[in-house]
């Protein structure tokens, strides 16, 4: 077992390290909503538009749990390292990307890379960090997504606005190179436990191809392609019984990809679907608000970025102040309760917003924000106290997992059924027409209308949350022990 590094002055030292690898992810998570818009107009994609956000999210929902296990066997510096230069070569190609399939191919080599920045980094904090004292800590790392949330998306809105979309990928090369340089120094010293595991690559790739056959059957229905379509459903049945040979196989396997016995620990299965709806709800906002600021308000992208700001700023401030309060009290549920009844009610206040009613729908964005952001640290640190110290790993990628999970089928299926309410309110556009509406702008209330509907949908899958959350046994927080440490379920 890893030996903790536990003095201040290496938990500094490392988190130094952490830090820049965290901002690497958590820009990439807010640079490309913004540009998007523009990204499906000048590369002819409006229907494959999800996919530039679904198939990083997919990919990273797959790795995230092998880079788990490959920190584990590896160590937690060389698992960061590959994550970095992978993520980094992934981001040059989707830059040079000369059509829209391309680009989503290009954001599945990013994807996979991505998958293994903040869940490795996340680990390497449970290993040294006690569980009273990670509260704090993961409010420090609050910080970061509020400097990232802050900077991604003014400076994807600018970037495209006055250079090229293609530069909210370059960007990440110089970034890739100094987290790549920090980690190497600031990890050096972190003692490293060779553990003897397998990683479940069939798992994975069973995995990968049933929840894709699914998003991409989404996909399609949203785009007009009726359900009863000889493909949908070939995509739709195959799916679901290649997901199910994924279950079966899991359930068989020494090591697998996803620790299904986890899920039967009570705390653990709530707090992942906890964050499954929380990303399901941020990362359908940060994708559709953007959007309906562009194509029925005129707004330029960065605008539109600005526009923004206080849902992304909000999040990151929730996640500090519920890190802040859970390790004074050493308590998380009331926190978690708070948050999950606070994002459903900036939701509904969201869908109800006309368009001129910016103030209005800023104090919404607030209010949502805050409630997804106490939803984070809570639900996090909730799950590693619920387990095991030899589980902490597998238990946090399981977290980062889900969170990723909600992001990758919240954009697919919002986005899908946007596309069905666009071809209701503009009766007889087809999506080379929606292409060229990018460009521009689709004034109209019908249109705004459309994404209402959408946000309203939204909020009112967000309401299952607090339904989950009222259903957890509260375990308070461990003081003694050392890091990592977890009574047993």
């Amino acid at each position: 077992m890893m030996r903790p590094v536990n003095s201040p002055a290496s938990i500094r030292f490392i988190m130094s390290g952490l830090v820049m690898v965290i901002l690497l992810g958590a820009i990439e998570q807010t640079v490309v909503a913004v540009a998007l818009p523009v990204i499906a107009g000048q590369l002819q994609g409006f229907g494959q538009m999800a996919w530039v956000i679904s198939a990083y999210l997919v990919a990273c929902t797959v790795a995230t749990p092998i880079w788990g296990k490959l920190s584990d066997i590896h160590g937690r510096s060389v698992a960061l390292r590959c994550a970095i230069l992978l993520f980094s070569l992934a981001s040059a190609g989707c830059a040079l990307a000369p059509s829209m399939p391309l680009l989503i191919g290009f954001r599945v080599l990013q994807g996979l890379g991505g998958g293994g920045l903040i869940s490795v980094a996340q680990a390497t904090i449970a290993n040294i960090v006690p569980l009273r004292e990670r509260g704090r800590y993961q409010g420090y790392i609050s910080g970061v997504f509020a400097a990232a949330s802050l900077v991604g998306p003014i400076l994807g809105g600018y970037l495209t606005q006055y250079l090229s979309w293609r530069w909210i990928f370059w960007i990440n090369l110089p970034l890739g190179l100094i987290a790549l340089l920090v980690v190497r120094r600031a990890l050096r010293h972190l003692p490293v436990s060779r553990t003897q595991c397998k990683v479940d690559y069939s798992g994975a790739l069973l995995f990968a191809v049933g929840l894709s056959m699914i998003l991409i059957a989404i996909t399609r229905i949203g785009r007009g392609v009726s359900f009863a379509e000889p493909l949908n459903l070939i995509l739709a049945i195959g799916g679901a019984v290649t997901l199910g040979a994924f279950y079966r196989h899991e359930s068989r396997c020494a090591d697998p990809l996803i620790p299904l016995g986890l899920l039967r620990n009570k705390t653990v299965m709530i707090c992942c679907v906890v964050l499954f709806l929380a990303f399901f709800q941020f990362i359908g906002m940060a994708v559709l608000l953007p959007l309906r600021l562009q194509m029925a308000g005129s707004l330029a992208h960065n605008l539109a970025a600005l526009r923004l700001l206080p849902l992304t700023l909000a999040i990151p401030a929730g996640a500090f102040l519920a890190g802040r309060m859970m390790s004074k009290s050493g308590r998380y549920k009331r926190l978690q309760l708070v948050g999950a009844m606070a994002a459903s009610t900036g939701g509904i206040a969201m869908a109800l917003c006309r368009l001129d009613q910016s103030a209005a729908m800023a104090a919404a964005m607030v209010v949502m924000g805050l409630g997804i952001g106490f939803q984070f640290p809570t639900s996090l640190v909730a799950t590693q106290n619920a387990v095991v110290a030899a589980h902490i790993g597998v238990a946090t990628a399981l977290t980062s997992l889900s969170r990723l999970l909600g992001g990758a089928v919240g954009v697919a299926l919002l986005l899908s059924l946007l596309v069905m309410l666009l071809r209701q309110a503009l009766p007889g556009a087809s999506v080379a027409m929606f292409d060229t509406i990018l460009s521009g702008a689709a004034k109209g209330g019908a249109v705004d209308g459309a994404f209402r509907q959408i946000f309203m949908i939204s909020a009112a899958l967000s309401l299952l949350a607090p339904v989950f959350i009222l259903q957890l046994q509260e375990r308070e927080l461990r003081v003694e022990g050392e890091p990592g440490t977890a009574a047993k379920s």
